[in-house]
């Protein structure tokens, strides 16, 4: 009779370690999920920062380009001279191929300048097709060759350049970090879309701003 209550004893001793330890696991358990728990949700927050800021960007570019593409559209030339490049001023470039060598390049004192002086005329290169030079002064050049009203908000794209011309896009080459806006007109019907032209307003960045640092059309050529 002496042995039952000592085996009793025994048996409650380890079924109270047991629930010990169980209840230990379980708190320790709790701990290690909450833990991770607030790991996982705050992850989304940090690394959707970086897509958010990139957009914010890109919407800023573009909102910038389209004010300069609207006022070209209506003839206020002298509305995108604050928007031209403080050191490096703006380029003219008549087709994709961009020639560092002969394209026009106004500081935007001169640009301010050659506005008002209309009768300066310059030589802006060759048409493709003829050979014929272009020699024409600053704004009709903007009026007649950039032709900035062909073009609208639809048919825009950021970074992103289209190639339907057989003339070689050196843009990347020449301006590697340059941020590049293109405006595209898709032609008629008429010309079965031959008539397809390309603006692109290219951007560098300065002291915190970006500046328009060149002004590329693209037309088809033969």
């Amino acid at each position: 009779m002496t042995i039952l209550p000592s085996f009793f004893k025994e048996k409650s001793a380890k079924l109270t370690y047991s629930s010990l330890l169980l209840l230990t696991l379980s708190a320790t358990g709790c701990q290690s999920a909450s833990e991770s728990s607030e790991v996982i949700v705050s992850q989304p927050t940090n690394s959707s920062s970086t897509p958010i800021s990139a957009d914010i960007s890109q919407q800023t570019l573009r909102q910038q380009a389209l004010r300069i593409q609207r006022a070209l559209a209506n003839k206020d030339f002298a509305r995108i001279a604050n928007d031209i490049h403080p050191t490096r001023g703006v380029r003219f470039s008549m087709y994709a191929y961009v020639r560092p060598e002969s394209d026009k390049i106004f500081s935007r004192e001169q640009y301010e300048k050659y506005l008002q002086q209309s009768s300066i005329q310059f030589t802006w290169g060759e048409k493709d097709g003829t050979g014929d030079l272009l020699i024409t002064p600053l704004p009709t050049y903007l009026d007649t060759w950039v032709d900035s009203k062909k073009f609208n908000s639809e048919n825009i794209r950021v970074n992103e350049l289209t190639n339907n011309s057989n003339s070689i896009n050196n843009l990347k080459e020449i301006s590697q970090r340059s941020d590049v806006v293109e405006f595209y007109y898709k032609g008629t019907e008429e010309y079965a879309g031959m008539d397809w032209r390309v603006l692109r307003l290219v951007f560098d960045e300065y002291q915190g701003k970006r500046y328009l640092v060149a002004i590329i059309n693209d037309q088809w050529t033969v």
